[in-house]
């Protein structure tokens, strides 16, 4: 099984020559159950290189996936954005 849940481009700036050293990505968050040696529910996260064969991907244990979101809130708050309720 796999259940997509969201994507979208990162927020690079529009110049390509602003990009040159971190190119522009695309990021997937998926539901997984198919993971080779694992037999429960993963949240996989996909970053991807548009263009490119370049691709990583993260199959997250729901307590990696908890501390992967606590990290992003406290990434939020530290610049003033307030994170949506969980």
């Amino acid at each position: 099984m796999k259940q997509s849940v969201d994507a979208g481009w990162d927020d690079h700036p529009a110049d390509p020559d602003d990009q040159e050293d971190t190119p522009p990505a695309w990021w997937i968050v998926n539901l997984v159950d198919d993971v080779e040696g694992i037999d429960d529910l993963r949240v996989q996260l996909v970053l991807e290189v548009p263009g490119t064969t370049e691709r990583i991907s993260a199959h997250l244990a729901p307590a990696t996936a908890r501390r992967l979101r606590t990290a992003l809130t406290t990434a939020l708050g530290t610049i003033g954005e307030d994170a949506p309720p969980a």
